[in-house]
């Protein structure tokens, strides 16, 4: 389905069909370890300013670790790389809604996941770049070294989210992909 703005709207999943996932951790020491050896997709997905990048809020922190993102103010967290130029990622509030943009710099095929974990207000985007590479023992590449196949980041959502009504929507320009994500507040009066 595409919007009027051209976008794709992307189904939103809430049913969990690996619950494995994400279950290896990805430390620093290894992170640096693979960025030395990663091509073009990885270093441009992982790099500063991106919304997967392990560096993204200021310190290394694993991106299949579940981060508050709305409990910060993105202007205080991302001003370092915004004075720089290096920022490709957003979000905010309204009274009505919280709003995640991002882009997602992948080169060739792009399969963005939306998965919401309902009971557990948690949200994951994820995507797979390296398809012809060997998935991990049991057939799914978030279970095994998953950096090496794809991306992730997993947010925690407020509890006013009401994850039952989110939308996300994709959009292109030349290599890039753009995501935005329209999460409806539950108290809100007026839906949008």
């Amino acid at each position: 389905m595409t919007s009027s703005s051209g976008s794709l709207k992307l189904e939103i999943y809430t049913e969990d069909k690996t619950p494995g996932k994400w279950s290896v951790p990805l430390s620093e020491e290894v992170f640096r370890r693979f960025l030395s050896g990663a091509g073009g997709s990885e270093k441009a997905v992982f790099s500063e300013g991106s919304i997967f990048s392990p560096f993204l809020f200021g310190k290394y922190f694993d991106p299949s670790d579940a981060f508050p993102l709305w409990e910060f103010e993105a202007d205080v967290l991302l001003a370092n790389l915004r004075s720089v130029g290096q920022c490709r990622v957003d979000w905010s509030q309204t009274d009505q809604t919280y709003v995640l943009i991002s882009d997602l710099p992948v080169v060739g095929k792009n399969n963005v996941q939306v998965y919401v974990d309902v009971k557990g207000k948690m949200m994951e985007i994820s995507g797979q770049w390296n398809i012809n590479k060997k998935t991990a023992a049991n057939g799914d590449w978030r279970s095994g070294r998953w950096w090496e196949y794809g991306y992730v980041r997993r947010l925690e959502l407020p509890g006013d989210a009401d994850l039952q009504n989110s939308e996300a929507f994709l959009s292109n320009k030349d290599d890039y992909s753009f995501l935005e994500i329209i999460i409806p507040k539950i108290n809100s009066k007026n839906k949008f």
